[in-house]
């Protein structure tokens, strides 16, 4: 049985060759921009919710060598990725990682983290459910935290309103996810008292990276 969230079951074989052949380099440049802009110093604790394959995994570890990583992902098949990618790439730091099954409501009270990234994450969801998302998300994250986004941004011209329609088509027939546009990610996090820093833009301005700080 599956979990909830994780109809990227369907497409984990061949999500990061996709996400290459549509947007190049984009969706991991803007992932890099934001770590090189929010990443905080030292051996942070990080959490990487919706992480997919685990790419990202090295690049975190990279700049920051002593992180201490809980990477929490719905889906069954990218977190088996993700598991083989750590001893493949950075073996010597496959301690510092923990793996988990589950949407954010796994997370345990007594978890807090300096860092917590999503990328190419909260977009997936309705309104709602993105509300219920980034409530559950803000209270793990310390005061003076850092909330690390990488995400499609506002569609501000015509093909951009195009790429993203047919983005949510395909990914709503093959991987079942909630959203059928855009939500309002920014307004959400706002809400939260949140305060951006933009990062980078990326394909046209279509990709965009920032980071949220915690007051």
């Amino acid at each position: 049985m599956l979990l909830p969230d994780s109809g990227f079951d369907a497409v984990a074989a061949f999500y990061d060759a996709l996400a290459r052949l549509v947007y190049g380099p984009a969706l991991q440049r803007a992932q890099q921009a934001a770590l090189d802009a929010g990443l905080p110093l030292g051996p942070v604790r990080v959490l990487v919710i919706g992480g997919g394959t685990g790419w990202v995994l090295g690049e975190i570890l990279r700049r920051r060598p002593e992180a201490r990583i809980l990477y929490l992902e719905a889906s069954p098949r990218m977190l088996a990725r993700s598991r083989a990618w750590l001893p493949r790439h950075a073996p010597h730091q496959a301690p510092q990682v923990v793996f988990r099954l589950g949407t954010e409501a796994v997370l345990q009270p007594q978890e807090q983290f300096d860092a917590v990234l999503t990328f190419f994450f909260l977009d997936l969801f309705a309104p709602d459910r993105l509300r219920s998302i980034v409530e559950r998300l803000h209270p793990v994250l310390v005061p003076g935290g850092r909330w690390l986004l990488a995400d499609f941004g506002p569609p501000s011209r015509w093909w951009h309103r195009v790429l993203l329609w047919l983005m949510y088509r395909f990914f709503g027939f093959s991987a079942g996810i909630s959203a059928r546009q855009r939500p309002p990610i920014e307004a959400e996090l706002r809400r939260l008292n949140l305060r951006a820093q933009a990062a980078g833009q990326f394909f046209g301005q279509m990709v965009q990276a920032s980071v949220w700080r915690n007051q």
